[in-house]
C-alpha cells in the first residue's frame, strides 16, 4: 500500500511506531497530488513548504513521544475556512488575493493536535452550488468518472478524499454540501448540529445554517476529525457550551434495540433514480439484519424544505455578503471615481452569476413590503420543519433516508437550470434547517458505477449514534474500500 492510500487511524498507528516519518507521509501525498489534480482539479492551492515545515515539527513532537491522533496527518480544507498565511479565496475572483491574518477556530484546534495543511480546497463560490461548477477558480471533476460533477459545495473535499490527496479534509454544509458531495465521489461526510463546532473564521454564507464538518476515507476517520475539531468556541456567539464525547468509542459492533425512522414522505419524491432506491433500500435490510428495527415515520412539511431553504439561505447570503465592497478587502474595481459606482462595479465583476443570483433573490425577500410574505413566513415554516423531526425522534433514534436523488450527473447537464439544480439537495436541506447532525456513508454503486450514498440523520447532538450505525454498517459492507482509479 502506498503511503497516500493509507487512513489516518492506519498513518497514526505507523507514525507511533516510527516505520513512518511525517514528512514522508507529507511528501507522498503531496506527489500524489501533482501526480494526480491537473485532472480533477480539487486543490485551488497547495501549501507545500508550509507543509513540510509542519511535518518536521510533527516528527520533532513524535521522537519526544508527543503523538496525538492527528499529529503529522496531512489534511486538506475547504476554501472559505481561514487559514492564516494561506490564501483563502472561497472560489471568488472578489476575494482572489486575500490572506486572512488570522485562523479560524478549526484550523487552531487541528494546529493543536498537530495536523499538517496541506492545502486549499475548490467549491461552488461562497458555498453556494451543488456541484462545484459555480467555482470563479477552476473546473472540479468526479475522480470517479471525469465527465462528471463531484457534488458541491464541498466538491473539491470530497474529490480530493477519494482521490487519495489528502488523508482527510473539512468542508462546511449549508443545505447539504458535505453530504452530497461524500455521496458522489464514495467517501463519508458530516455534518455536525449546528453549535458543535465552531464557525469562527468560516467566512458566512447563512449563519443560521452553516456547519464545518470531515470528510474521511472511512467512519473512523471520520469519528477521528469530528472529535478534534467539536466544542465549545467563545469566539462563536452560536457555539453551544456543551461537552464533547469521545466518538471513536462508540464504534462498536451491534444495532440492537435502536429504531430506525423511514420518512413515507420519501419513497414519493419526484426524481428519485430508481438505482439510488434501490441501494438505500438494500442498506435498509443491512441495517436490520444488524440488529436495527425500521419503523415508518412522517415528516408531513418535507415538501416545503427546499422554498423554505431558497428564501432563508439568500436572504442570510445578502446581508452577509454586504461586507465585499470594494473597501476593506478583496478586489476592488479602480477605474471608477464615483463610490457608488465602485460599489456597484466591484460586486458585478467580483461575483459569479450564482452568487449574484442568490443576493438578489435574498435582498428582494428582505426588502420593504416582502420581508413578511417571504422571509418571516419561511422561518415560520421552518419552525414547522423543526417540530416534524422533534415528533419523528419521539419514535426513532435516527432517520434513514438517500443522500441525493441520483448519482453524480454530468457537467453542464443541470448549468441552464437552476430550479432543477435546487431540487439535488431536496434530501439534505431539512437537516440544516432543522439544525441536527447528518452523515453520509457509501453504501452502493450504480450500474455506471457511480457511488450512492446513505444519509443517517440524528436527534441534535447524538453525533454518536450517528457514528455507531455508520461503522456497523460499514463493517457489514465493503462499498468504503472500492477505489477510483485515476
Amino acid at each position: 500500500m502506498k503511503l497516500y492510500e493509507l487512513t489516518i487511524k492506519e498513518a497514526h498507528e505507523l507514525l507511533k511506531k516510527r516505520e513512518i516519518s511525517s514528512q514522508e507521509l507529507t511528501r507522498a501525498v503531496l506527489d500524489r497530488i501533482a501526480a494526480v489534480d491537473e485532472k480533477v482539479g480539487a486543490f485551488i492551492t497547495v501549501a507545500g513548504e508550509s507543509a513540510i515545515a509542519e511535518a518536521k515539527l510533527a516528527d520533532k513532537a513524535i521522537g519526544k513521544g508527543d503523538i496525538r491522533t492527528l499529529t503529522g496527518i496531512p489534511v486538506a480544507i475547504k476554501d472559505l475556512i481561514c487559514t492564516k498565511g494561506i490564501r483563502t479565496t472561497c472560489a471568488s475572483k472578489i476575494l482572489d488575493n486575500f490572506i486572512p491574518p488570522y485562523d479560524a477556530t478549526v484550523i487552531s484546534k487541528l494546529k493543536q493536535e498537530g495536523a499538517v495543511i496541506i492545502g486549499k480546497l475548490n467549491m461552488d463560490e461562497f458555498a453556494m452550488g451543488s456541484s462545484t461548477e459555480n467555482s470563479g477558480v477552476k473546473l472540479t471533476r468526479n475522480p470517479w468518472d471525469l465527465t462528471r460533477i463531484p457534488g458541491g459545495s464541498s466538491g473539491g473535499s470530497a474529490a480530493a478524499v477519494a482521490a487519495d490527496m489528502c488523508l482527510g479534509a473539512f468542508g462546511s454544509d449549508t443545505g447539504g454540501s458535505i453530504r452530497q458531495p461524500a455521496s458522489h465521489c464514495g467517501v463519508v461526510g458530516l455534518k455536525p448540529t449546528y453549535g458543535r463546532v465552531s464557525r469562527f473564521g468560516l467566512v458566512a454564507f447563512a449563519s443560521s445554517l452553516d456547519q464545518i464538518g470531515p470528510l474521511a476515507k472511512d467512519v473512523t476517520d471520520c469519528a477521528i476529525l469530528a472529535g478534534a475539531v467539536s466544542g465549545y468556541d467563545p469566539s462563536d456567539s452560536t457555539s453551544v457550551p456543551r461537552d464533547v464525547p469521545d466518538y471513536s468509542s462508540f464504534l462498536t459492533e451491534g444495532l440492537k434495540e435502536v429504531k430506525i425512522g423511514i420518512p413515507k414522505e420519501y419513497d414519493s419524491t419526484q426524481g428519485l433514480d430508481p438505482e439510488v432506491s434501490s441501494a438505500v433500500m438494500n442498506a435498509r435490510k443491512v441495517m436490520e439484519k444488524l440488529g436495527g428495527k425500521c419503523v415508518e415515520i412522517s415528516l408531513p412539511n418535507t415538501q416545503y424544505a427546499v422554498p423554505v431553504y431558497y428564501v432563508i439561505a439568500p436572504s442570510e447570503a445578502s446581508s452577509n455578503l454586504a461586507r465585499f465592497d470594494g473597501v476593506k478587502y478583496g478586489f476592488r474595481d479602480k477605474e471608477k471615481e464615483n463610490l457608488m459606482d465602485m460599489y456597484r462595479s466591484t460586486r458585478s465583476k467580483g461575483f459569479g452569476p450564482e452568487v449574484k443570483r442568490r443576493i438578489i433573490i435574498g435582498t428582494y425577500c428582505l426588502s420593504a413590503g416582502y420581508y413578511d410574505a417571504y422571509y418571516k413566513k419561511a422561518s415560520q415554516v421552518r419552525t414547522l420543519i423543526m417540530e416534524d423531526f422533534r415528533k419523528a425522534f419521539e419514535i426513532c433514534d435516527l432517520i434513514l433516508s438517500p443522500v441525493a436523488p441520483t448519482p453524480a450527473f454530468k457537467i453542464g447537464e443541470k448549468a441552464d437550470d437552476p430550479l432543477t439544480m435546487y431540487l439535488s439537495d431536496i434530501f439534505t436541506l431539512s437537516a440544516n434547517l432543522a439544525g441536527i447532525p447528518g452523515m453520509s456513508v457509501p453504501c452502493g454503486f450504480s450500474s455506471g458505477g457511480l457511488p450512492i450514498g446513505l444519509q443517517l440523520m440524528g436527534k441534535h447532538f447524538s453525533e454518536e449514534m450517528l457514528f455507531k450505525a455508520a461503522y456497523n454498517f460499514e463493517q457489514a459492507t465493503d462499498f468504503h474500500k472500492r477505489k477510483p482509479e485515476i
